[in-house]
C-alpha cells in the first residue's frame, strides 16, 4: 500500500503547484519532449514556455520532406518560449528559416549550435554565406558552434563582444573570410577549427585566447601566425610554418603534420610548458631541435616523427643520451617512437655515462620499436633507462610488426622478452 502513494501518474503531476510544474518542464531540452508535453494539456503547454535550452536532432523532421514546413515548426516552437538561451539544431533548415528564428531570440540567445550542411551542393554556393550572415544579428552570443561550413567570402558579422567560444568543424574557407570572421570575435578565450580546408596563410590576434586547436586539412603547407599572450593550450595540425611569439603561460603544446613537412617553429618562451607533443612524417632538424631546446622544463614529452631533412627524407642524426636527459631534467613521462628511439641508440650515445649520472624525475617510459637494426644498442639503451632512472615506475615496450624477415628480428624479440622477464615489476610488453 505504501508504494502506491509514490506511483507516478499524470494526475500526480497535475496536482503540483504551477511553479514546481513549470520548473520541471523548463528543464526539458529535446524538441520532441517539449512537443509531447504541449499535447498533454493547456496547463502543461503554458508551463513549457520557460524552456531555456532546446535541441533539434538530425532526425527531428525525418517524415517531413518540405524543409520550409519544418522551418515553420521550429519557428512556432521557439516563439512560444519567453527567454530561449540555447539553440542546437542538427536538422536541415533554410537561410530564410534561420533568419526568422534568430530574429525572435536574438536578445536572449547565448549559445547557438548549427549543422549548416552547405558544403557539397551548388545551391550551397549561393545559400551558404547567407546562413552565416544571419548569425550576425545575435550579438549577445557567448558560444557559437558550426558544422559543415562554407566560408569563401567574409560573413557579414559586425561584432560579437561577448563571444568566448567559437567552434567550426568541417569547413571550406578562404584566408580572408576566416580572418574577417575572427576579427568579429575579439574576446574569444576558446577557439576550435577542425578539419578546415583551404587555409593557406592565416594571422590570428586574440588577446584573451587561452585554449586553441587548429586542424587545417590539405597538403600540410599552411602558414600560421598566432598572437595570444594568454594562451595556455595550443594544438596545431597541418602547418609547415608556425610563429607564436607570446607563450609565457603556455602549458600544453601539440604540433602535428601528417601530410607535409614542418619547416619552422618560432616560440619566444616555453618556460611554463609542461606537456609537448610533436608528430608527423617529416620535420626539419632545425625546427625539431629548436623546440626541444626551448622546452627544457617539459614534464610529458610525446615524439612520433619518422624522418628529418629539408627536402629528401633522412634518418635522425645521433642524439646523446646523457645530454638529452640533462637538458630535460623535469621529464616525468616520455613517449618515444621508432626514429627518435633509434637516434638515442646510436653507438656513441652512451659513451658519457658516469657513475654519478641519474635521470631524476622520469617515472614512465613508453617506447615503440619498429626495426631490429642496432638491436644491441637498443637493448643497452633500455637497460640504461632502467638503471639510471631511479624513480622509474613503469616502462611499456610496444613492438610493431618488424619489417625485416631476417632471423635478427626473432633474436631481438627474444632479447626484449628476456629483458621483460628480468624486470617484471617495471617492464610491460604490448
Amino acid at each position: 500500500m505504501r508504494r502506491s502513494r509514490f506511483r507516478f501518474s499524470y494526475s500526480n503531476m497535475d496536482s503540483l503547484p504551477d511553479a514546481i510544474l513549470q520548473y520541471i518542464l523548463s528543464n526539458l531540452t529535446e524538441a520532441k519532449d517539449v512537443a509531447s508535453c504541449n499535447c498533454v494539456s493547456k496547463r502543461w503547454k503554458e508551463s513549457t514556455d520557460s524552456v531555456k535550452s532546446i535541441k533539434f536532432p538530425r532526425n527531428s523532421f525525418e517524415n517531413i520532406s518540405d524543409v520550409t514546413a519544418s522551418d515553420a515548426i521550429v519557428l512556432k516552437m521557439i516563439s512560444s518560449f519567453h527567454r530561449l538561451e540555447e539553440l542546437v539544431l542538427y536538422s536541415p533548415f533554410t537561410s530564410k528559416g534561420l533568419a526568422s528564428w534568430l530574429t525572435h531570440v536574438c536578445q536572449s540567445l547565448r549559445l547557438l549550435e548549427l549543422r549548416m550542411d552547405n558544403l557539397a551542393s551548388e545551391e550551397a554556393l549561393v545559400e551558404g554565406p547567407l546562413k552565416l550572415d544571419c548569425i550576425g544579428v545575435v550579438k549577445g552570443l557567448e558560444t557559437l558552434k558550426l558544422w559543415g561550413v562554407l566560408m569563401m567570402s567574409p560573413p557579414k558579422w559586425d561584432l560579437f563582444p561577448n563571444l568566448r567560444c567559437l567552434e567550426i568543424v568541417g569547413a571550406r574557407m578562404d584566408d580572408n573570410a576566416l580572418g574577417s570572421a575572427l576579427r568579429a570575435c575579439p574576446n574569444l578565450s576558446s577557439l576550435l577549427l577542425l578539419a578546415c580546408e583551404g587555409v593557406k596563410s592565416i594571422s590570428i590576434s586574440l588577446p584573451y585566447l587561452e585554449h586553441c586547436k587548429l586542424d587545417f586539412y590539405g597538403q600540410g603547407n599552411s602558414l600560421l601566425s598566432l598572437t595570444a599572450p594568454r594562451i595556455v593550450s595550443l594544438d596545431v595540425q597541418g602547418c609547415s610554418w608556425i610563429s607564436v611569439p607570446e607563450t609565457s603561460f603556455l602549458k600544453n603544446l601539440s604540433i602535428a603534420n601528417v601530410s607535409g613537412r614542418v619547416y619552422m617553429v618560432q616560440f619566444r618562451n616555453l618556460s611554463s610548458l609542461e606537456a609537448l607533443s610533436v608528430r608527423g612524417v617529416q620535420w626539419c632538424w632545425d625546427a625539431l631541435t629548436t623546440i626541444l631546446e626551448q622546452a627544457r622544463d617539459v614534464k610529458h614529452l610525446f615524439m612520433k616523427v619518422e624522418f628529418t631533412g629539408n627536402e629528401a627524407l633522412q634518418p635522425f642524426p645521433e642524439i646523446d643520451f646523457v645530454e638529452f636527459f640533462k637538458n630535460h631534467p623535469k621529464l616525468q613521462k616520455f613517449d618515444i617512437h621508432g626514429a627518435m628511439f633509434a637516434a638515442l641508440c646510436q653507438k656513441n650515445s652512451l659513451k658519457k655515462l658516469e657513475t654519478g649520472f641519474a635521470i631524476q624525475c622520469l617515472e614512465e617510459v613508453v617506447i615503440t620499436v619498429r626495426s631490429p637494426l642496432n638491436a644491441e644498442q637498443k637493448m643497452n639503451t633500455l637497460e640504461s633507462l632502467v638503471r639510471y632512472a631511479k624513480g622509474l615506475k613503469r616502462m611499456v615496450i610496444r613492438v610493431l610488426r618488424m619489417k625485416s624477415n631476417h632471423s635478427s628480428a626473432d633474436d631481438f624479440c627474444d632479447d626484449i622478452c628476456k629483458f621483460h622477464h628480468m624486470n617484471k615489476h617495471l617492464v610491460h610488453i604490448e
